[in-house]
This record gives structure tokens, C-alpha cells and sequence, in this order.
């Protein structure tokens, strides 16, 4: 025990002492908690600019342009003639959509033929796409409702019954977990575990390919294998707690994302998580031995690491080969069980096989710790 407090004690103060480890393990995660959530904070696009061309230029025609106007998603920020001058403002990404009301749109309303406009917008961005497309069905759905319904009681038909006509089964949408509909509510919980996974990794990384000499001054009675390695973990742990807490439990609150879970299921579910990131950085450490060798792979896969997780890139686009080998990953299982617990309320039973698949990672990479550590010359 007393070998183990004292291999804990040493590399805790290296965390400290050892530069690149303390830039990445303390330093880069205040600075990523600052910046990283900064071009999502406004949750939700607003006043997309989009052209207009009203070929028909009559009161039905004006009307829905008032309306798209009026919506919170999308603005008309100019109008053009035709096609032709528009398209040279959205190929400028000046706009990013255009909206072509045709001739006839009125008369062929009061003659009760379909009057369809026309839409282009800009796919390459699709949250842009998304709100302009949605924006512009809703309000074109709205409006031809209503001249549905004012038709119908012109009709003689009842004006309760000439309401539904248009739409006999309304749909009523409620949100859970995310009322905005944001990005930032839906990205970050996800994007923080692997944040945290990422600086963690580099950071033992770091520690474990630099010279320790007070380490190798301890003679083997005092610290071998065993204590080397549990009282390493034991310091990543520690200084982990903090930014765990800080990730999973502050920051939810200071920029505002639903948190249901209690911190003591987000602290049980996060122990497994940092004890097999801990652990496979050190596997990792022992296997390349070069401090730039594990700087160069663990940034390298981090993009990787993201559409593994299943969360940036849609998981049911994964193969089954790829998400079993995502699974070694100790983010991919505490992405999903992370935000189940801190975002939805769920309990460690109802994400059990998540829990589960981190325990046995962490004893799996642990176990693998030790034996490499056995084999290393420090040890012999």
C-alpha cells in the first residue's frame, strides 16, 4: 500500500510539474469548456436570408410573401425579376435560397386548381436547408388550408367540418429533452464525453512516454507492477473527478442544456469511463514509447472517434462490422449512456449494457496495462 500511495503521490505532482501534460489534462480543457460550445449557443438558425421572385406580383401573391417574412426561420432579404439575377446572389453566398411564386398564382387559387411555388435552397448546408425547406412547406401549408377552408364554406359546408377538411388528422408535436429543437442541446452533451475522452488519452500519453525518475528511483519492493499502475490510475482519477464534474455537471448549467440526472448517477456512470480511457492510454503509451508518436495518433483519430460515436453521423449509417470494433472505444458506450443519464434522467439500470461494456473495457485495457508494464525494463 504504502508503494502505491507513493507512485500516486509522484504522478500526481507530475501532472503539475511535466508541461504538456498539464496543458492538455488542465489547461485545454478550460479552454475548450470557453470555445468549443461558443458557435452553438444560439441553439437554432433564425432569419435565414433567401430571395424572392414573384412572378404573379398580386395581392394572394404578396400575401404569402408577407407571411415567409413573418417567419422566425427565414427572411426575404431580396427581390429580384427573375431567376437568372438570383441565382447570381445565392452562387455569391449572399443568400442561400430562393422562393419563385409563378404567374397565374392567384387566379388559378380562385379557380381552385393547384398553384405550386417553387423552392431552391442551398443543400450543402443542411441545417440552412432544413430550416428554409421547413419554413416555407409550413407557411405554403398554412395558407392553402386556409383558401381550402374558405372555399368549403363558400360552399355551404359547415364551418367545423370545412376546418378539417384541409387536415382531418393534425399532428401535435412535443419535444422532449430538447424543447428548442438546438443544435448546442442535441451536440454537446455528446461532443463534452468525447472531449473528455480525447485529453485524457493525450494527457497519459504524455505522462507515460516522458522520463520519470523519481519513479524508477523506487525499488521494486516498494512499487511494482501492481502499484505502478493502480496508483497512476488512481491519480488520473483524481484529477479527472474535477474535470468530469466540471463537463458533465457545470457546464450543462451555464449554457443552458436539460439536465435530468442526478450528479451521483453521472458520477457512478463516469468512474468505468475514466478508468478504461486512463488505462488504454497507458496501453497506448507502452506500445509507441514516443511522446510524439501518441501526440500525432490520438489527435489523428479524434475525428474518427466522432463519427464512430454515432451521434455526428447518423449510427443506422454504420455498418455492424464497424460499430462491434466501435465498441473498444470507451466513448462510443459513454456517449450514449452518458447523455441517457445526464440528459434524459435514465438510471444506471436502464443504460446497464453501456455500464456493463465500460467495466469491461476498463479491466480489459487495466489487465493489459499491467502485463506491458511487467514486461518493461523498469520492472525487470
Amino acid at each position: 500500500m504504502s508503494g502505491l500511495l507513493a507512485v500516486y503521490r509522484i504522478e500526481l505532482e507530475r501532472i503539475f510539474k511535466l508541461r504538456p501534460a498539464f496543458s492538455v489534462l488542465v489547461i485545454a480543457v478550460l479552454i475548450y469548456s470557453v470555445f468549443y460550445p461558443q458557435p452553438y449557443r444560439n441553439e437554432a438558425l433564425r432569419n435565414v436570408p433567401i430571395a424572392l421572385v414573384d412572378r404573379d406580383d398580386t395581392d394572394s401573391s404578396r400575401e404569402l410573401a408577407r407571411r415567409l417574412e413573418a417567419s422566425s426561420d427565414i427572411t426575404i432579404a431580396a427581390t429580384f425579376p427573375d431567376e437568372v439575377s438570383a441565382e447570381r446572389a445565392i452562387f455569391a453566398r449572399n443568400l442561400f435560397g430562393l422562393v419563385v411564386i409563378p404567374k397565374y398564382f392567384e387566379r388559378d387559387l380562385l379557380h381552385g386548381r393547384a398553384s405550386p411555388i417553387a423552392l431552391y435552397a442551398d443543400a450543402s448546408y443542411f441545417l440552412v436547408y432544413q430550416r428554409i425547406s421547413g419554413a416555407v412547406t409550413a407557411v405554403a401549408r398554412t395558407m392553402g388550408a386556409e383558401i381550402e377552408t374558405a372555399r368549403l364554406i363558400a360552399a355551404h359546408v359547415d364551418p367545423v367540418i370545412a376546418e378539417a377538411a384541409p387536415d382531418p388528422l393534425p399532428l401535435t408535436a412535443v419535444t422532449l429533452f430538447n424543447p428548442q429543437g438546438g443544435y448546442a442541446t442535441y451536440i454537446l452533451p455528446a461532443a463534452l464525453v468525447l472531449i473528455l475522452q480525447q485529453t485524457l488519452l493525450i494527457g497519459v500519453g504524455l505522462l507515460e512516454t516522458h522520463p520519470n525518475p523519481k519513479l524508477e528511483a523506487l525499488s521494486q519492493q516498494q512499487a511494482g507492477p501492481y502499484d505502478r499502475i493502480l496508483g497512476k490510475l488512481l491519480a488520473y482519477l483524481t484529477i479527472e473527478i474535477f474535470a468530469a464534474s466540471f463537463y458533465l455537471i457545470a457546464l450543462p448549467y451555464l449554457y443552458g442544456i436539460p439536465r435530468l440526472g442526478s450528479p451521483v448517477a453521472i458520477a457512478i456512470f463516469a468512474l468505468p469511463f475514466i478508468i478504461a480511457v486512463s488505462s488504454l492510454g497507458m496501453v497506448i503509451a507502452r506500445l509507441l514509447r514516443n511522446p510524439l508518436a501518441v501526440q500525432l495518433l490520438t489527435a489523428a483519430v479524434g475525428i474518427p472517434f466522432l463519427f464512430l460515436a454515432g451521434f455526428s453521423w447518423p449510427a443506422e449509417a454504420i455498418p455492424n462490422w464497424l460499430k462491434d470494433i466501435a465498441l473498444v472505444l470507451p466513448s462510443t458506450s459513454a456517449i450514449f449512456g452518458m447523455v441517457g443519464v445526464a440528459q434524459l434522467g435514465a438510471t444506471i439500470a436502464e443504460v446497464s449494457q453501456q455500464f456493463l461494456t465500460l467495466w469491461i473495457l476498463a479491466v480489459v485495457y487495466t489487465v493489459l496495462a499491467f502485463f506491458l508494464e511487467a514486461r518493461s525494463p523498469a520492472s525487470a
